[in-house]
C-alpha cells in the first residue's frame, strides 16, 4: 500500500461529508421551491429519497467496512465507534420518517421539520466523527475502494 493511500482515508471521509452536506442543502432548496413549483411534491420526494439513500449508504458502508477496520487497528476507539454506530441507527430512523413523509406528500412545514432534525444530528455526528477518528484514519491500513468503505456518494 502506498503512502498516498495511507493518508487519503481522512480526506475521503471529509469529502464524503461535504457531498452529504451538499445533498442536504439541495434537498432544502427543493423544499424552499416547493410551495411555488407545479411538480413540487414529486421533486421534493425525489430529493428526499436520494438524500436518504446517500446518507444511509454512507453509514452502512462505515458500519460494514470502515469501523471494523478502525476497531481492529485502534481497539481503544471502541467506545467512540459504538457511539458513532448509535448515531447511525438514530439517523436511519429519522431518515425513514423523512422518506415516508416525502413519499406520502406531506406539506412543506412537516418535511422541513424532518430535515431540521436530521440536519442538526447529522452535523453534530459529522463533527464528532471528524474530531475523533480523522487522526487514526490518516494511518489506517485499509485495503478497499472508497465506495465500499464510505458508500456510493
Amino acid at each position: 500500500m502506498d503512502a498516498a493511500r495511507l493518508i487519503a482515508w481522512d480526506q475521503e471521509l471529509r469529502s464524503a461529508h461535504s457531498r452529504l452536506r451538499a445533498a442536504l442543502a439541495a434537498t432544502r432548496e427543493a423544499l424552499d421551491r416547493g410551495a411555488d413549483a407545479p411538480d413540487a411534491a414529486s421533486e421534493l420526494a425525489l430529493y428526499c429519497v436520494g438524500f436518504c439513500a446517500a446518507l444511509d449508504g454512507h453509514h452502512g458502508a462505515e458500519d460494514r467496512a470502515l469501523f471494523p477496520a478502525l476497531r481492529a487497528e485502534h481497539p481503544e476507539l471502541g467506545g467512540i465507534i459504538d457511539k458513532l454506530m448509535q448515531d447511525h441507527s438514530m439517523l436511519a430512523h429519522l431518515l425513514s420518517a423523512l422518506r415516508t413523509a416525502a413519499e406520502r406528500g406531506d406539506g412543506v412545514e412537516s418535511i422541513g421539520q424532518h430535515l431540521d432534525g436530521i440536519a442538526a444530528i447529522m452535523e453534530s455526528h459529522f463533527r464528532f466523527e471528524e474530531r475523533e477518528i480523522l487522526e487514526p484514519l490518516r494511518a489506517i491500513m485499509l485495503d478497499g475502494d472508497v465506495q465500499r468503505v464510505l458508500g456510493p456518494l
